[in-house]
């Protein structure tokens, strides 16, 4: 039998849980990607223990990075590595043997997390958020290859109709390939001219990652959904969640951060958009020679990532003002 808690011989992960005191697996946690969390408590602190199985996990299988990405950047050093502004809790991490994915221990940084409700957060909030982002980005600008843990194409097939299906062939019962299986049919009746142009990019991308690869790139997250963030109390900012990170285009996180959260944000888009720009500016980014080629492909990947869920709101000032942008980028890609 595989151990999914202590995932292997000799390794600190396996010493940190050998000492716990507690360990409390959390049923009723909030996810939707297949993992599973448990508390535990060691010396007194308290953890939480989130086991990204290859088996259960839909997400792990749609990134194509078997053993887990979080497992990757953790073996490469690159968590170190970030900003001071972030507060990165993970402690430790090994493989889950042998059936693939791994475990992740973490502080419990529970109460500083942004509170799962439909109010916007503050605008000091969000403005930190695109702060800090920019940060990251400018760290790590023009990485190197070890940063490519989840490719560009991966990360915009993840919500694709070929995700759905793969799922459902294998009897899964994750909800969010469903959705997305109900959800691309439904765009092309509530916004025929978005579907035109993105539902053959989610078959697939290769044109928009093509045209992408012409810009700058940089280490991306790609899940900045407010779900995943925090502030702490010396104003760092929480990110959790490192399962489809790689190479990417700036600008892509930061549409994905307006698209998924576009019900909670206190700022307009163009608002923000200039916020980011000018934080990445201040870390001393050009950003003149390539902005606007750069910003109009990310919002069109936006609406190839998250086209199908825009559709369940019908078509809404929301849905209306990402279709204006994908139909102008698509001359970008010929």
């Amino acid at each position: 039998m595989h151990d999914r808690r202590a995932a292997g011989d000799a390794n600190p992960l396996a010493e940190l849980l050998a000492a716990a005191t507690e360990r409390t697996v959390l049923a009723e946690a909030p996810g939707k990607s297949g993992a599973t969390l448990e508390r535990v408590v060691i010396g007194g602190q308290d953890y939480v223990l989130k086991h990204l199985d290859l088996a259960q996990d839909w997400t792990m299988r749609a990134s194509g990075c078997l053993r887990g990405a979080p497992l990757a950047l953790w073996e490469r050093g690159i968590l170190s590595r970030l900003p001071k502004c972030f507060n990165q809790p993970i402690v430790a991490a090994a493989p889950i043997i042998p059936l693939g994915g791994c475990s992740l221990l973490m502080r419990d940084v529970t109460p500083w997390l942004v509170p799962a409700t439909d109010a916007p957060i503050t605008l000091d909030q969000h403005a930190r958020f695109l702060r800090h982002m920019a940060a990251l980005h400018a760290e790590f600008w023009e990485c190197g290859p070890e940063f490519d843990v989840v490719p560009s194409m991966h990360r915009y097939l993840e919500l694709s109709p070929w995700t759905a299906t793969a799922e459902a062939a294998i009897g899964s019962a994750h909800l969010v390939p469903q959705l997305v299986a109900k959800g691309w049919p439904l765009l092309a009746q509530v916004a025929p001219a978005a579907a035109a142009v993105v539902t053959p990019l989610a078959h697939d991308p290769g044109p928009l990652v093509e045209a992408l690869a012409a810009t700058p790139h940089t280490f991306v997250h790609s899940n900045w959904k407010l779900d995943n963030l925090g502030t702490d109390d010396a104003e760092r900012t929480v990110l959790l969640d490192w399962e489809q990170p790689g190479c990417g285009a700036p600008l892509s996180d930061l549409a994905w951060y307006l698209a998924i959260n576009c019900r909670r944000l206190p700022q307009a888009k163009e608002d923000s958009i200039t916020a980011y720009r000018q934080a990445l500016e201040s870390y001393g980014i050009d950003t003149g020679p390539w902005w606007e080629r750069q910003l109009a492909l990310c919002l069109l990947g936006a609406l190839v990532l998250f086209g199908w869920e825009k559709a369940f709101g019908g078509y809404d000032e929301e849905l209306a003002w990402w279709e204006t942008k994908a139909v102008r980028a698509a001359a970008l890609l010929s």
